[in-house]
């Protein structure tokens, strides 16, 4: 298991391009250790829970003040720990532990490159435990609102949000013609991450980011040292719902539509269309499946992270998307792939 910076993206380009082939022929032993997979990333996802790698920062300890200092038991703690050595996020000489050099830099909390995103992973990883109490109901029936004891979801999901949306906003801003925007809509904006390197771009633009009203707060927070952060400004609101403005040359949905049904879908784009000056763009970025919604493997494996997540969320098909574009008034449309996966599905308005 990689845990470098390209270590995610490294893993599901593994499993999208050789999984589908490999599992026609696993033998017995193989589909075993397929099953039981889940076990190395719950040890994994229970250290980044126990703060164990932060703990371990620059020193070398014996399970014993591990677990003292995360109030576990001295024995349990030890034997994760073990594991965690048989991963390689650890090694452990004379009964003392301490961490990799790729833990050190990434697994501990302070440190510039820590990959707090991670702890979404969690929340994950109890929403994918209710995966077959889903397929039967045919929505999620996961608690959407976590303890007070849990990690706060909100912030850990627009932390991982974050983590991914500056790598993949360079390379949009690449795959864009910007040159021409005078003010862009980022909805659903969560970290800003997009809107400021778009500016980056085009350094005279402006942003407006719209995202709910719980998440804004913690947009600003992204943004406050961003040295063009006064042309960003924000919009609060439930997009179903609520005014997107107007004046628009670019909207953007990065992440979006996976989240609603199909029509919900339809009146989205419809609205944004509606708030979109002429020879404006509405620019979808999201999976985007094949006509029988088997590839890409990564866009089938996220219909069913929206089945136990979401209400009626899901991925769809270019036909789809240029359904919802052409119905909201759109003639011309492009198709651009990426590297990561995702693909931007584009409407120009005229």
């Amino acid at each position: 298991m990689h845990v470098n910076g390209s270590g995610r993206k490294d893993f599901n380009e593994y499993i999208c391009k050789n999984m589908n082939d490999k599992n026609e022929h696993l033998k017995p032993d193989e589909i075993r250790a397929l099953a039981n997979s889940f076990q190395q990333s719950r040890i994994f996802l229970t250290a980044i829970e126990l703060d164990i790698f932060t703990v371990l920062d620059k020193q070398m300890l014996p399970a014993s003040e591990v677990a003292r200092k995360i109030n576990t038991n001295e024995r349990a703690t030890e034997r994760l720990m073990n594991a965690l050595v048989a991963l390689g996020f650890l090694r452990k000489i004379h009964g003392k532990f301490y961490n990799v050099e790729n833990s050190s830099q990434y697994l501990v909390k302070g440190k510039p490159d820590f990959m707090s995103g991670l702890f979404h992973s969690l929340s994950l990883w109890k929403r994918w435990s209710t995966l077959t109490d889903a397929v039967k109901a045919g929505t999620s029936i996961s608690d959407k609102k976590p303890s007070s004891s849990e990690i706060n979801w909100l912030e850990a999901f627009i932390s991982a949000m974050h983590y991914r949306g500056v790598k993949e906003a360079k390379l949009i801003a690449m795959m864009l013609e910007l040159s021409n925007v005078n003010r862009m809509l980022d909805v659903g904006g969560g970290s800003g991450a997009f809107a400021m390197e778009f500016i980056k771009k085009n350094p005279t633009m402006y942003a407006v980011v719209f995202d709910l009203p719980s998440v804004i707060p913690i947009t600003k927070k992204y943004v406050e040292s961003y040295e063009n952060k006064d042309q960003i400004s924000y919009l609060e609101g439930d997009y179903l719902i609520a005014d997107l403005g107007n004046n628009y040359d670019l909207i953007f949905l990065s992440a979006i539509v996976h989240s609603n049904n199909f029509n919900e879908n339809k009146m989205l784009i419809k609205k944004c269309y509606g708030a979109l000056n002429s020879n404006g763009q509405i620019i979808i970025k999201d999976w985007v499946m094949s006509e029988d919604r088997t590839s890409p493997a990564a866009g089938a494996y996220f219909a069913l992270n929206m089945l136990a997540g979401t209400e009626c969320g899901d991925t769809y098909t270019e036909s789809e998307m240029r359904q919802w574009l052409t119905s909201a008034g759109i003639k011309k449309t492009e198709r651009k792939n990426s590297s990561y996966g995702w693909s931007l599905i584009i409407g120009y308005k005229e």
